[in-house]
């Protein structure tokens, strides 16, 4: 499975790289935030690589919520590798997130290739997506990786447990558990 590449950028177009990585070549789909984003020669890229029995495609993001964004919609039913696609290049992460939350069926449908009933599908199907951007570390203490892990043995999901226990102000495993089932009821 390749996760990663970094290469040099051979070929650029709007929704393809081919990426020369140590002799190798490699056609990498980007999104067209992806592709705007990338200025130099030299780029450093996370990879969602899809095999199927006709097919091996690589998928590449510079921000890792992009990724993340792509692989959880990948995996809704009727949702293809091109839709996820085209639904990275519409939105960021973090607008993609606001929408879902707010349940904008009408900003869904401007992506090409989703209508009214797929929209509404993505949007029952990701009901409580929140992208983990807390990656400093900050909320990562003990008492709160506990607290996920007994939420999450509840049936939570990870992402809903995230956006519940984030405004948590409790400090200790219990003190979270309960503050964010409180939260998680409502």
């Amino acid at each position: 499975m390749i996760v990663g590449l970094i290469g040099k950028v051979v070929r650029k177009e709007p929704t393809s790289l081919h990426i020369n990585t140590n002799g190798v070549i490699y056609e990498v789909f980007v999104s067209l935030n992806c592709s705007s984003g990338i200025k130099e020669k030299e780029v450093e890229l996370f990879t969602t690589h899809i095999i199927r029995e006709d097919n091996q495609s690589l998928y590449g993001f510079i921000d890792i919520n992009e990724k993340k964004l792509f692989d959880r919609v990948i995996k809704i039913n009727g949702v293809g590798p091109k839709v996820a696609l085209a639904i990275c290049s519409t939105f960021t992460p973090s607008g993609f997130a606001q929408i879902v939350s707010s349940g904008d069926i009408n900003m869904l449908k401007r992506v090409p290739g989703i209508g009214p009933k797929g929209a509404g599908r993505i949007l029952v199907e990701l009901s409580g997506f929140v992208l983990d951007t807390e990656s400093d570390g900050s909320s990562n203490t003990p008492s709160v990786s506990e607290a996920m892990m007994a939420l999450e043995s509840l049936g939570f999901k990870k992402e809903v447990i995230s956006a519940a226990l984030k405004n948590c102000v409790g400090t200790t495993t219990s003190e979270l558990v309960k503050e964010a089932l409180k939260r998680l009821q409502k």
